[in-house]
């Protein structure tokens, strides 16, 4: 089932569009990796999608139902008389008041939510993010990454079943960003939280993401797997010779599970093949080869013309 399903969204602001339309799916049990450059819109649709904005045009479907439509409790509600919302949301800012505790912010939105025995509620919950002794330090003197620790454990207040985070690894350090990292693998694999979270931290994302969505200026450039993401992003072969257009020509016969993407240098790039049977291919047909080197992929450079791609077609 997808926990998360959007339709043609739209979102206008002063007649320009910030989203445009948009299809995501995002299925139970996912960690879903967001990405995109600033501005391209990711937090335009996590509003909508939490119900902090109203769509332009088009649908969203939470847990089955469309939103705003369906049971009494709605679709982001858990029925059978809990209040608490199925939803958890830290996007831009954490909303935190900063003349209270990290407690008593915690308290506040727990008792606002009728969460059950608040009090223990919160105190596990700040233990859980790595906030356990702050004591009656005011939130206004905590640090950036403290305060995005506050900001998921107001996420977690109430126990989601769909987390919405918004770039949650800013201003955490090393040990931090790997504590936060471990956190959201521990809430998807015991408690099966679904977790959308976008980050301009693309290593780190691909760390712990099972699926991804690429979004530029607005639209879903692409949806895929980790293992896609993965394959794609696999070691090529870089190989310049006197006559490319002859050597593409050999090797596409020599070799027809490889694949092959001639460069504006004049060389080829080749995924699917090892350097050793294209060494003989050229060998024997007495190529001339100028270059023949492997060359790592980095998985930032694969989403940026991802989204250079999309921007392009937008």
């Amino acid at each position: 089932m997808n926990v998360v399903e959007t339709r043609g969204l739209a979102k206008s602001y002063r007649g320009k569009r910030a989203v445009d339309r948009f299809d995501m799916h995002v299925a139970q049990g996912d960690i879903y990796g967001f990405v995109g450059k600033n501005g391209a819109g990711k937090s335009t649709v996590m509003k909508m999608v939490c119900g902090l904005a109203t769509p332009t045009e088009g649908e969203i479907e939470l847990f089955g139902e469309r939103a705003g439509a369906g049971s009494h409790a709605g679709p982001g509600r858990r029925s059978g008389g809990e209040g608490a919302p199925r939803i958890g949301a830290l996007i831009e800012a954490p909303g935190i008041v900063g003349n209270l505790t990290a407690y008593e912010n915690l308290m506040a939105k727990a008792l606002a939510m009728g969460v059950v025995d608040a009090p223990a509620r919160c105190r596990e919950t700040l233990a859980l993010v790595g906030l356990p002794d702050t004591g009656k330090k005011k939130a206004r003197g905590f640090s950036l990454g403290m305060k995005q620790r506050l900001g998921l454990a107001l996420a977690l207040i109430g126990s989601p079943d769909l987390l919405l985070l918004d770039e949650p690894l800013n201003g955490l350090d090393p040990e931090g960003t790997r504590a936060m990292r471990n956190l959201l693998v521990r809430l998807n694999d015991t408690l099966g939280v679904t977790i959308v979270i976008s980050s301009h931290v693309l290593d780190q994302l691909d760390r712990v993401a099972t699926r991804f969505g690429v979004i530029a200026n607005g639209t879903m450039v692409r949806e895929m797997t980790a293992e896609q993401v993965q394959a794609e992003c696999g070691d090529t072969l870089r190989v310049r010779t006197a006559d490319p257009s002859r050597t593409l020509a050999l090797l596409e016969e020599a070799l027809p599970h490889a694949t092959f993407r001639a460069e504006p240098d004049g060389s080829l790039a080749v995924a699917g093949a090892d350097q050793a049977g294209v060494a003989q291919v050229l060998r024997v047909a007495d190529q001339l080869v100028l270059e023949l080197s492997e060359v790592k992929r980095d998985i930032e450079d694969y989403f940026v013309e991802l989204m250079e791609g999309g921007a392009h077609h937008a």
